[in-house]
């Protein structure tokens, strides 16, 4: 049957082609969004028609009637346009072209007149048609749109042809964006571009991707984060920066995590992690405002803090500052999490994922992190053993991660020495020594405040959705 219907459309094809009718052509100038058509026209009485012409150009997504009048539908990506076909209009020849040659699905430019129907609806009446693009397979059921998860993660543009809201959802996440970028250029931060490719990866735990550079014969990686770059441009001297741009990692496939992603990171010199969290809570709040969210999130309301040690020992009774070691942590776990083979950040880490994060619902800042999670953190200037660091949460979700930035070369030399005690230790997430950064430092870098905001996990939050893969246009999938 399949087969028969794309038999049927390749004729229709052909037929256009012996007509002298070209179904691909190069342009089709001055098309105008349909949603302007019915913003011009909304104080149109029922009935009234017009005497003003516009031209349109979209999917042909429906079609009612086949006699001398008929009414189509029209699609971009404003909206959705009535369209009025009538055999007196058009001539026998191209009415008749218009419902047996076109197919649902085709893109189609429209020259007509604005009417509104006796029935209310703003319409075009059909003055010309130009083919603008031949769709040789049929578009998913307009009946039941496209409800199949693996077919609209793996071909969205059958999601976005099908489903207005998709289209929203992919709208939203451009406005996020642009809105992220509003709020820190009108803060006097600097957007900058540091490499995707890296000699070496760092300023995130987690595995790498790796490639092979043939002419230089050496290997790169894919950044894993852009926040050891950034800080060289603070120690340069541009003391507000920000990159907004796709990181990669080597890691599992979750309903939070895609290996490659969207970030943006901002640092500001001068500042520590208490005023860039105020910055983020900030931003965020006029980015929702902006955009708009849905669901049971309030960005509104002030953001909780609580403290990670808190925050554990309220849902597990369990106090990590007082289990110091991998053992000690581990027996006091017990089997509520798999043990074997972690090592003690990566326990702390598990029982924040596990037990707290879930329950996260409403905006909150976590403070105060084990150094041993935090390689990049100035040490917390009260808490022995612990570093200014936060982690934001909302919907369940982390969304962004901060830092009061450790800028002394010393002691960054020294956390990287530890973190190689943790990779000799089996974690393959610990990050490489680099010696370029630390050198970097000891030409200064002032106090700074840095924060990732992962965009996707944002949007997931603004739009109440439970997957990434539902806000990342082409996630990435297992073979099918």
């Amino acid at each position: 049957m399949a087969d028969e219907l794309l038999a049927v459309r390749r004729a229709k094809l052909e037929k256009l082609r012996s007509d002298g009718i070209d179904p691909f052509p190069h342009a089709f100038p001055g098309v105008e969004p349909v949603a302007a058509v019915h913003t011009a026209h909304a104080g149109l009485a029922d009935g009234e028609e017009t005497t003003v012409a516009h031209r349109v150009a979209g999917r042909l997504a429906a079609r009612r009637g086949q006699g001398k009048m008929a009414f189509l539908d029209l699609v971009d990506r404003s909206g959705r346009l009535q369209l009025q076909a009538r055999q007196d209009v058009l001539g026998p020849e191209l009415h008749e072209r218009l419902l047996t040659q076109v197919d649902l699905g085709d893109i189609i430019g429209i020259d007509g007149t604005a009417l509104r129907t006796k029935r209310g609806e703003i319409s075009l009446r059909v003055d010309a048609f130009t083919v603008l693009a031949k769709a040789l397979r049929p578009p998913p059921s307009k009946h039941h749109g496209l409800q199949d998860v693996e077919t609209r993660y793996r071909h969205r543009e059958l999601d976005l042809m099908a489903n207005e809201e998709a289209r929203e959802l992919f709208i939203a996440r451009a406005k996020t964006v642009t809105a992220v970028r509003r709020a820190l250029d009108d803060a006097g931060f600097i957007e900058v571009e540091t490499p995707v490719l890296q000699p070496l990866y760092g300023g995130a735990l987690a595995r790498p991707f790796t490639t092979h550079h043939h002419a230089l014969d050496r290997t790169l990686y894919l950044r894993i984060a852009t926040e050891l770059y950034l800080k060289r441009c603070i120690v340069g001297g541009l003391e507000r920066v920000y990159e907004l741009g796709k990181d990669f990692r080597n890691e599992g496939l979750s309903t939070k995590h895609n290996p490659e992603f969207t970030m943006v990171e901002f640092y500001e010199a001068y500042a520590d992690y208490g005023d860039v969290a105020d910055r983020l809570e900030t931003l965020v709040r006029s980015v929702a405002a902006q955009v708009g969210s849905v669901g049971a999130v309030d960005f509104e309301q002030p953001w909780r803090r609580v403290t990670l040690r808190d925050a554990i020992r309220d849902k597990t009774g369990i106090d990590f500052t007082a289990h110091a070691d991998r053992d000690s942590l581990a027996a006091a776990i017990g089997d509520r999490l798999p043990t074997d083979e972690r090592t003690w950040p990566q326990l702390v880490d598990d029982l924040l994922s596990t037990f707290v994060e879930p329950d996260l619902q409403q905006p909150t800042f976590v403070l105060d992190y084990p150094v041993q999670l935090s390689p990049f953190a100035k040490a917390h200037r009260s808490q022995p053993g612990l570093v200014e660091r936060w982690e934001a949460f909302c919907g369940g979700v982390e969304i962004a991660n901060a830092f009061t930035e450790l800028n002394d070369p010393d002691e960054q030399r020294e956390r990287f020495e530890a973190q190689a005690r943790l990779a000799a230790e089996g974690d393959d997430e610990a990050a490489p020594y680099d010696e370029v950064f630390v050198q970097s430092l000891e030409h200064g870098m002032p106090p700074t405040g840095g924060v990732g905001l992962g965009i996707d996990r944002l949007v997931m939050a603004l739009r109440d959705r439970s997957s990434i893969r539902e806000v990342v246009l082409f996630p990435a999938m297992r073979d099918a």
